[in-house]
């Protein structure tokens, strides 16, 4: 993931918050688990949040995106050099 893909994800969250029911799932089909962050490179979201999804209230889901709102924005994603897991540097 990167700067301009965390404000993405980020935007997309805000606008799903908003939904009353039918919250759409955040995977972007990428699938893969930062060993540092513990969040997968492409929603954002824990494997507890990831097995959990399809058994959720709409409620709980919009809390989810609430924390990927969150997370997208506060950078944690990235590694504290500001590289990715894969060594790829954020500028």
């Amino acid at each position: 993931m990167n700067f301009a893909e965390a404000e993405t994800l980020a935007e997309r969250a805000v606008a799903v918050q908003s939904m009353a029911e039918d919250v759409p799932s955040p995977c972007s089909s990428v699938c893969r688990m930062d060993r540092l962050s513990g969040f997968c490179e492409g929603c954002l979201r824990t494997i507890p949040e990831i097995a959990g999804w399809s058994k959720m209230e709409d409620e709980t889901r919009r809390h989810v995106w609430r924390a990927i709102e969150l997370r997208a924005k506060a950078g944690i994603w990235r590694a504290p050099d500001g590289t990715s897991d894969t060594g790829d540097r954020h500028a």
